[in-house]
């Protein structure tokens, strides 16, 4: 059951789960049989009501604590006594996200990596009262009936992945803002020198750019290390619209589909 906003992306994720889905028959990933039948497990909702009945339920909104708040006090007042609650923050702390519910033991953190069905990794995280049997029920979720493979972080901001990876990704942006590089030569040092798939910079604007400014936000409110304190020049690109691929320009510029 995928649950959005309005019917308007509601038809939206039905028309990209259709398109991928072609696209893997197509290259011959799967049968159109294969096809048909994963289609007809998936249902698209625009109710919350609709959650009521789930054993597990995964948050994926924007990483705005506020937003995440609202949406897990409606589902602990929807969703069964007995049904996990996941959020697939990359940095908001788990425990900040289950006090907003009444059932904050059975809050976890899962934290899926983009693009989801391709990368393998995902991170769980539990808060200070997360149960044995949630983080087992999760970990069983990911690793036994996904085929994920699992790390365990703490409730620190930013886990382990993003800890790691903001900082990085700030000293690109650093670097390009001060001019000791451009941004082609940055991500081609990264790629052609440490065997990196994707630079730096390419990286941020596939994430998006505010996503990456509202992920350091949160690890440096947290922590008041420089490291994490979005560059300026992070910042008036996401102020004049310049998110990366899905507005079409970020550090570099992408061609409409």
């Amino acid at each position: 059951m995928l649950r959005e906003v309005n019917q308007e992306l509601v038809q939206a994720a039905e028309r990209k789960l259709e398109v991928s889905l072609g696209t893997a028959v197509r290259k011959a990933k799967l049968s159109q049989t294969e096809c048909d039948e994963i289609r007809g497990r998936i249902r698209f909702t625009d109710s919350m009501a609709e959650m009521a009945d789930r054993d597990l339920v995964v948050e994926a909104v924007i990483e705005s604590l506020p937003v995440k708040t609202e949406i897990f006090g409606q589902l602990g007042k929807i969703a069964r006594p007995d049904a996990l609650l996941a959020t697939n923050t990359s940095s908001i702390p788990i425990m900040q996200v289950a006090a907003a519910t009444e059932r904050p033991e059975r809050v976890v953190g899962l934290h899926f990596f983009n693009p989801a069905p391709v990368m393998p990794l995902v991170e769980i995280i539990a808060c200070e009262v997360t149960s044995d049997e949630t983080l087992r029920r999760a970990r069983e979720f990911a690793a036994d009936q996904l085929g994920k493979t699992t790390i365990r972080a703490k409730d620190r901001a930013g886990f382990v992945v993003n800890a790691l990876l903001i900082p990085y990704l700030l000293s690109a942006i650093r670097m390009a803002e001060a001019g000791l590089a451009s941004v082609e030569d940055i991500d081609q040092g990264m790629v052609g020198g440490c065997g990196h798939p994707m630079g730096p910079l390419a990286l941020t604007d596939l994430i998006g750019l505010d996503t990456t400014m509202a992920v350091a936000e949160s690890m440096y409110a947290e922590t008041k290390e420089r490291l994490y304190a979005p560059p300026a020049l992070l910042m008036r690109k996401v102020e004049a619209g310049e998110l990366g691929r899905k507005s079409g320009r970020g550090f570099f510029t992408y061609p409409k589909k």
